[in-house]
């Protein structure tokens, strides 16, 4: 009994330190995530970002703080990043005594509004009880933060109740990374255009992981190491209980060096057995989805209006981002096509989760949804061979007319044209230019 109040008393200080540390901390101006706009400072909504690690979430909290504290009082504001090694073992019962704690420090804010940010939540057991239980109960706006497969926008639906509204995180893009490098976006200047290209082929090798940006190749790739330890062990071993590792890191190789490439679950089996691994298949199908869960892979469907159809055939698999390629695949400059590819599906995939490839007779890479406008777009590096750019025409003209629709895309390196066919017009762009005039 008295080792439990001495425990409670602890754990009380611990928060009022972490509480007032935070109050006096100066938060800088960071660069400007498009997300941020999107993101509600007050309402009646708890506010959920999640996304793969390192990805930026910490950073668009701290953004908002800073809004926040513009306009109301610091110590109406509270932050708790539940990855600092003071709240390791934290149970839901340890949880509860952070209120107990804030209002001691602050009893004369019982009745006013204040603002709860938790940082990795997830990493307490039952912190939804905790945080349904903050909602209704204070007069107080929440934010979470999460990047395990425990805080699915699903699972955060049921767990919260409907209380909250969730947003995805993804690395920076490529207007996000060209906005860091303070390169107008200016199509007219030749000397934006010059600075736009140079910082592109930048960034389709290496990425927009904020903490890679001006980094050695060492650093960087040590960096990128890091943040993939902490998906495979923190992410999948630990919270999945994975036993055949060799298995996991092996899929991880062959995906991330495999971007933008169709997925056989029976082919990849045989593949992975014939090379002494003992798997079965649902093994093989319950780490790719522990994978897609970790935003870490993403998988994108055949188009069709069965969704038996949809399952019987293979899935094309895209990465988190570009730099995971450059991670394992020393030679990735040699297949520009998947890193293009994977680029154009990262920029569509921050606007919609509604992307498919479509095949009849031939295939293009993606018929996708946003905003209810329906798009389909083929990606090809380089049309200066004639039968290639035959090729990536016909296929597009087939799906306009199977899909009546009258436009379609052609993303390419450097080229830009307008063709004009029987079933619509075909608009040719570099991918750069495409991304700059639909920027996320």
């Amino acid at each position: 009994y008295h080792y439990n109040i001495i425990k409670k008393d602890i754990m009380k200080e611990i928060f009022k330190q972490l509480i007032v540390d935070f109050h006096e901390r100066e938060i800088p101006k960071l660069t400007e995530r498009d997300i941020q706009t999107q993101i509600p400072l007050t309402g009646n909504k708890i506010i959920s970002l999640i996304g793969v690690r390192r990805s930026g979430k910490t950073s668009i909290l701290l953004e908002s703080i800073r809004q926040l504290r513009k306009s109301n009082p610091t110590h109406r504001i509270v932050y708790l990043n539940f990855e600092d090694d003071r709240l390791f073992n934290m149970n839901i019962s340890d949880l509860s005594l952070l209120t107990d704690a804030y209002y001691e420090l602050f009893p004369e804010e019982q009745k006013e509004r204040t603002w709860w940010f938790f940082d990795e939540i997830q990493n307490i057991e039952g912190w939804e009880q905790f945080v349904r239980r903050i909602h209704d109960t204070e007069n107080a706006q929440l934010f979470i933060t999460g990047s395990s497969s425990k805080l699915l926008s699903s699972e955060l639906a049921t767990a919260l109740r409907g209380r909250t509204i969730s947003y995805e995180v993804f690395p920076f893009s490529f207007t996000e990374y060209l906005r860091h490098t303070k390169t107008e976006i200016n199509l007219y200047s030749s000397q934006s255009l010059r600075r736009i290209r140079h910082h592109f082929q930048h960034y389709l090798f290496h990425g927009g992981f904020a903490e890679t940006f001006g980094q050695s190749k060492d650093i960087e790739r040590r960096i990128l190491a890091d943040y993939l330890d902490l998906i495979i062990y923190r992410d999948l071993i630990e919270r999945h209980n994975i036993s055949n590792r060799a298995l996991l890191k092996h899929l991880i190789r062959h995906l991330f060096t495999n971007p933008a490439t169709l997925t056989s679950f029976h082919k990849l089996f045989n593949e992975f057995k014939s090379q002494g691994f003992k798997l079965s298949k649902d093994t093989l199908i319950e780490y790719f989805n522990y994978l897609h869960d970790a935003f870490a892979v993403f998988h994108v469907p055949i188009f069709r209006s069965s969704v038996h159809d949809q399952q019987r055939n293979p899935k094309k698999s895209y990465i988190i981002d570009n730099s995971y390629k450059q991670l394992f695949d020393a030679f990735s400059s040699r297949d520009l096509g998947k890193l293009y590819e994977n680029l154009v599906f990262l920029h569509l995939r921050r606007k919609s989760s509604e992307i498919y490839y479509f095949k009849r007779k031939y295939e293009v890479d993606f018929y996708v949804k946003i905003e209810n406008k329906s798009q389909l777009i083929n990606v090809c590096v380089s049309l200066e061979d004639s039968q290639t750019k035959e090729r990536e025409v016909r296929s597009l003209q087939e799906a306009m007319s199977a899909l009546n629709l009258g436009e379609a895309t052609l993303l390419t390196a450097d080229q830009e044209e307008t063709i004009t066919t029987k079933e619509g017009v075909i608009q040719i762009l570099p991918v750069w230019k495409w991304i700059c005039l639909n920027p996320d």
